[in-house]
C-alpha cells in the first residue's frame, strides 16, 4: 500500500468520506487510490475557489470536515479566499495539498512555492509529510485538527514520492479534545449582568445559533428583560416557525451604532465583540457604545449548550419562556420586481427544511426578515467577508444534505468570482435553486465610497463600480455549464420559475434584473 491510499483509507475510517478537487500531476496517486478504496465521494471542480468554498458548505451543513484536494502552491492560493470564510467561520476542513517530490524541490521547478508559507495564514494546523510511513499518521492528526472546537481549517502537504512509496498502512484517527466547559465565574458574571437593572444585550453566535440552545437563550432574555441579538453574518443559524426569531446586527455602521446604543452590559455567547466591517472617518472600530461593560460567557471553542443550560438554571428561566416564531408566509406580490418583493417570492414558496445560501450582499433586502415564519430551515451566510462564496457554499450544502432543497441568494458581481460552481451543480445533478440579482454593479461599493467620505466620484470611478458594457447573461452563463435557467422578466414569471424549480429535482438558475 503506497502512502496515498494509507491516506485515503485513513481519512475514510476517521468519518472523511467527501473530496472536493481540483487535482493535478502530483496528486495523481492520490487520485488513483480513490480508485481502490470505497467509501469517499470525490466532486470535481473547475477552480479551487469553488472547492474550498464548497468544503465550507458541507462542513457548516454535516458538522465534520470533508477534504480538498489541491494542486501546489498557487492551486492552494487560488482556494484561500474561501478558506478565509471557513477560517471566520470556524468549519472543518482537511486540506490535502500536493507537493512536488522532495528530492525534486531543491531545482526549483516552475510549480516550486512555499505551500506551508501560503497555507498558514488560514491554517490553524499546518504540516507536510516527509516520507510514505508517516503520510497516514500525519492525515489521521489533520482530521483531529480540523475537528478539535471550535472546527479548523487543517492542511497536509503531500510530496509526490510519499504518495507513490510504500507506507505502514493507515492509521487510527484520535478524538478531538472534548469542549471546555466555562467557569463558574463566567456564569457569575453573566448573572449579574443580567441582573444588573442595566440595559443588557445577549449575543449569541456559533452553535448558540442551532435550534436547541436559542431556546434557551430566549428563556434567557425573557426571564430577565435583556434583549438577543446575533452577529451580521452567521455560518449557520436555525430558524422559522416553531423555533427562535433572532435578528442580526446591522451591516451599515450608522445603523449598528444606534441599534445597540442603549446598552450598558453586553453578555457574549460563542460571539466576538462586535466590530464594524471597515474603519470609517470618525466612526468608532467597535460597535458597542462607550463605557458598555463585555461580559464573555463562553467563547466559540466553549461548550456553548452547557454554559446557557447553567446560566439558565442560575436565572431561572424555564424552557417554556422561550418564545417560538409562529408559522406565517407572506402573501405572493403584485408590481414591481425590487429585492423586496424577490424576497417575499421566496418566503412564500419556501420548501420545508430548505437551506438559504445568503450572498446577495444589497440586493437581500428583507428577505431575512419574511422568511422567519417559514417552515423550519437553515440559513448560511458570508461569513469572512471575502466575496465569491455563495456558489460554492450552496454546492457544499447539496452534497451534505442531498433531501433538503438549497435555494442560493446570489449577487452577480460576487457570483462571478466562483461561477465555476455552476459546472459542478449540473455535474452532480443538486438540488439548487439560484437566484441571481442581476443589477449590474458593484452597488455595495457605491455605497461604501460615500461611506469613506470620497466625494464626487468622476467617470473612471464609477466606471469601477459597473459591471455593464457588456451586459453578463446569466441564462447563457448556466446553459453553458449545463444548469437550465430562465430570466424574470416580471414577478410572474419569477413566481412560476421559482415554484417549478424548488418542486423538481435538480439545479436551475434564475436570473432576476434588479
Amino acid at each position: 500500500m503506497n502512502g496515498a491510499e494509507s491516506l485515503v483509507r485513513t481519512l475514510v475510517a476517521g468519518g472523511v468520506d467527501t473530496c472536493f478537487a481540483n487535482p493535478g500531476t502530483s496528486e495523481m496517486h492520490f487520485v488513483a487510490a480513490l480508485d481502490r478504496v470505497g467509501g469517499m465521494r470525490c466532486v470535481l471542480s473547475l477552480f479551487e475557489g469553488v472547492v474550498s468554498g464548497a468544503a465550507d458548505g458541507y462542513g457548516r451543513m454535516a458538522d465534520k470536515p470533508a477534504a480538498t484536494l489541491l494542486h501546489l502552491g498557487p492551486g492552494l492560493g487560488n482556494a484561500l479566499a474561501n478558506l478565509h470564510n471557513a477560517r471566520k467561520a470556524n468549519t472543518p476542513i482537511v486540506n490535502i495539498v500536493g507537493e512536488h517530490a522532495t528530492h525534486h524541490r531543491q531545482y526549483d521547478a516552475p510549480l516550486t512555492a512555499d505551500v506551508e508559507g501560503v497555507a498558514r495564514p488560514m491554517s490553524a494546523w499546518v504540516k507536510t509529510s516527509m516520507d510514505a510511513r508517516s503520510v497516514a499518521r500525519d492525515g489521521a492528526a489533520a482530521v483531529t485538527a480540523a475537528m478539535t472546537s471550535p472546527g479548523q481549517v487543517a492542511t497536509l502537504i503531500l510530496p509526490a514520492d510519499t504518495a507513490w512509496n510504500l507506507s505502514d498502512g493507515p492509521a487510527p484517527v484520535a478524538r478531538p479534545p472534548e469542549r471546555a466547559k466555562v467557569p463558574e465565574a463566567a456564569i457569575a458574571e453573566a448573572v449579574a449582568a443580567l441582573r444588573s437593572g442595566e440595559p443588557t444585550l445577549v449575543i449569541v453566535g456559533g452553535l448558540a445559533l442551532r435550534e436547541r440552545p436559542l431556546k434557551t437563550a430566549s428563556a434567557i432574555v425573557e426571564a430577565t428583560g435583556a434583549h438577543m441579538i446575533a452577529p451580521t453574518s452567521n455560518a449557520r443559524v436555525e430558524r422559522g416557525a416553531g423555533r427562535v426569531t433572532v435578528n442580526r446586527i446591522f451591516y451599515p455602521i450608522r445603523q449598528a451604532l444606534e441599534q445597540v446604543s442603549q446598552y450598558r452590559h453586553v453578555v457574549l455567547i460563542g460571539a466576538r465583540n462586535p466590530v464594524a466591517f471597515f474603519a470609517y472617518p470618525d466612526m468608532p472600530s467597535l460597535v458597542m457604545p462607550e463605557g458598555c461593560a463585555v461580559h464573555v460567557l463562553a467563547e466559540p471553542q466553549d461548550d456553548i449548550a452547557d454554559a446557557l443550560d447553567r446560566l439558565a438554571d442560575a436565572v431561572g428561566a424555564r424552557p417554556e419562556q422561550a418564545v417560538l416564531q409562529k408559522a406565517g408566509r407572506p402573501d405572493l406580490p403584485r408590481g414591481a420586481i425590487t429585492p423586496d418583493t424577490v424576497g417575499s417570492v421566496v418566503a412564500a414558496l419556501l420548501p420545508e427544511n430548505a437551506i438559504i445560501v445568503d450572498e446577495a450582499i444589497n440586493s437581500s433586502g428583507t428577505t431575512y426578515a419574511q422568511t422567519a415564519g417559514c417552515p423550519p430551515h437553515d440559513w448560511l451566510a458570508l461569513t469572512g467577508g471575502s466575496i465569491g462564496i455563495g456558489l460554492p457554499l450552496a454546492t457544499g450544502a447539496a452534497v451534505a444534505c442531498p433531501d433538503r432543497r438549497v435555494v442560493a441568494l446570489q449577487a452577480d458581481g460576487s457570483g462571478m468570482y466562483t461561477v465555476q460552481a455552476l459546472w459542478t451543480h449540473a455535474r452532480e445533478n443538486l438540488d439548487i435553486t439560484t437566484i441571481v440579482f442581476a443589477n449590474r454593479a458593484y452597488q455595495s461599493l457605491e455605497i461604501e465610497l460615500r461611506n469613506v467620505g470620497a466625494l464626487n466620484p468622476g467617470r473612471i470611478a464609477l466606471d469601477m463600480l459597473d459591471i455593464g458594457r457588456p451586459d453578463l447573461d446569466w441564462v447563457k452563463l448556466a446553459e453553458g455549464m449545463g444548469v437550465p435557467a430562465a430570466r424574470a422578466e416580471n414577478l410572474e414569471d419569477l413566481i412560476d420559475l421559482f415554484r417549478s424549480s424548488v418542486g423538481r429535482p435538480g439545479p436551475f438558475l434564475i436570473e432576476v434584473p434588479i
